[in-house]
C-alpha cells in the first residue's frame, strides 16, 4: 500500500482549516502545513493534528509557498488541498480504497473538484485536477498566482471528488498582485492574461475585461479549455453591459476551439426566448439536453446547462408556443433533478390547472 503525504498552504483560516483536516485525516500518513503569515488560530487548530508545521515568508508567490511545502514532504504521494477544501465521507473512503490498490507506476491521479454549487447543493462548477502526484518525481508548481502544477508521465483519472466549501467572499487579493505585476512591467504569460481577466471580471470591471480576454485570446497560445471559458466570460460581460450583439458573437465564437457546449447552447436558448423567437429557442436549449459532457474530460462544466436549466427553459417555450402538455413533460425533467424547487413546482400547478380545464 502506498503512503501519502497531505501538503498545504495557509494563512488566517480558523474558520475552515479545523473542518478540512478533520475530513482527510484517516485517509493520509503525513500531514504537512505551511503557514504564510497567520495571525488567528489557525496554528493552534493545526496543532491538534500534525506537528508538521512550517513558517514561510509570505512574497506574493503561491507556487513559491507549494514547492516549500512539497518539499517537506517524506511520504510515497502528495495529495494538496486548500484550507476550505474538504473530501466527504464517502471519498475519504474512496481515497483509502485507493491506496491500497494503486499501482506505484501510476505518477498522478486526478480526482473532481466541486468548487461552486446552488442553492439546492447541486455543483454548478465541476472540473479535474491532479491532486495526487508521486514525491519522486519532484513536480512542481509555476506561477506567480493561479499556479499550476506540472505533470506528467502515467496519469489516471479517478471518481474521488474534492468538495469547495468557501465561507469567505472573494477578496482583491490576487487583483492586487496581478496589478502589482504589472507596475514592475513584468510581461504576462498567456495564463496570466486569462486569470487577470478572469480577476477583472470577479471585480465586475467588465470592460478592462473584455480588453485582457481578447489579448489573451490573440496569443493563440492558450489552454482550449481557457479559451472556451473565455468566450462564455466575454459573452457575459457584454451581456452586463448591456451589448447583446457582442454578446451573440462571443457565444459562436467559442465554436471555433470545440463543437458547441451545453452551457453556450442554453446561452443561445436565453437569446432567443428574450426575443420571442421560441423555435430558436426550442432548438438550442434541446441541444443543451443531449450533451452531457464525459467524466474523463478536463475543463470548467456546469451540470446545470445539461440537466434542469434547458428542460425547465423548454417547459416556458412550450407553453409560449401554446403546447402545453410537452411543456408539463420538461417541467417534470426538470423537477426530477430539483423536486423542492419553487418555480418548478408554481409551473406544476399551473399546468395542471391548464390540462385540466382543455
Amino acid at each position: 500500500m502506498v503512503t501519502v503525504s497531505l501538503c498545504m498552504i495557509v494563512k488566517n483560516e480558523e474558520d475552515t482549516i479545523g473542518q478540512c483536516l478533520s475530513s482527510v485525516a484517516e485517509a493520509v500518513d503525513e500531514i504537512v502545513i505551511v503557514d504564510t503569515g497567520s495571525t488567528d488560530r489557525t496554528e493552534s487548530i493545526v496543532r491538534t493534528f500534525t506537528d508538521n508545521v512550517f513558517h514561510f515568508k509570505w512574497i506574493d508567490h503561491f507556487a513559491a509557498a507549494r514547492n516549500f511545502a512539497f518539499r517537506q514532504a517524506t511520504k510515497d504521494y502528495i495529495l494538496w488541498l486548500d484550507a476550505d477544501d474538504i473530501l466527504k465521507e464517502e471519498d475519504c473512503s474512496k481515497l483509502i480504497a485507493l491506496k491500497q490498490e494503486l499501482d506505484p507506476s501510476v505518477d498522478s491521479v486526478s480526482m473532481f473538484y466541486n468548487y461552486a454549487f446552488d442553492e439546492f447543493g447541486n455543483p454548478i462548477t465541476r472540473f479535474r485536477r491532479n491532486r495526487l502526484v508521486k514525491r519522486e518525481k519532484q513536480f512542481q508548481w509555476f506561477g506567480a498566482i493561479h499556479e499550476y502544477l506540472d505533470v506528467s508521465g502515467h496519469i489516471i483519472n479517478s471518481d474521488i471528488t474534492v468538495t469547495h466549501c468557501r465561507i469567505h467572499n472573494k477578496s482583491d487579493r490576487n487583483l492586487k498582485i496581478f496589478q502589482s505585476m504589472l507596475l514592475r512591467g513584468e510581461k504576462f504569460s498567456p495564463r496570466d492574461l486569462y486569470y487577470y481577466a478572469n480577476e477583472l471580471f470577479d471585480h465586475q470591471k467588465y470592460a478592462k475585461a473584455i480588453t485582457y480576454y481578447n489579448k489573451f485570446l490573440a496569443t493563440g497560445k492558450g489552454w482550449v479549455e481557457d479559451e472556451i471559458s473565455s468566450c462564455s466570460k466575454l459573452a457575459e460581460c457584454y451581456h452586463c453591459l448591456g451589448n447583446p450583439d457582442m454578446e451573440l458573437d462571443s457565444i459562436f465564437r467559442s465554436f471555433r476551439y470545440d463543437s458547441p457546449r451545453a452551457e453556450f447552447c442554453c446561452r443561445l436558448g436565453y437569446y432567443f426566448l428574450n426575443r420571442s423567437q421560441y423555435e430558436a429557442a426550442v432548438f438550442w436549449y434541446k441541444l443543451a439536453t443531449q450533451l452531457h459532457r464525459s467524466d474523463d474530460q478536463w475543463g470548467f462544466t456546469n451540470p446545470t446547462c445539461s440537466t434542469w436549466l434547458p428542460h425547465l427553459q423548454l417547459c416556458v417555450c412550450y407553453d409560449r408556443l401554446g403546447q402545453h402538455e410537452v411543456a408539463y413533460e420538461h417541467n417534470e425533467k426538470a423537477r426530477s433533478y430539483r423536486p423542492n424547487d419553487p418555480s418548478i413546482l408554481q409551473n406544476k400547478a399551473y399546468l395542471e390547472s391548464v390540462l385540466n380545464k382543455s
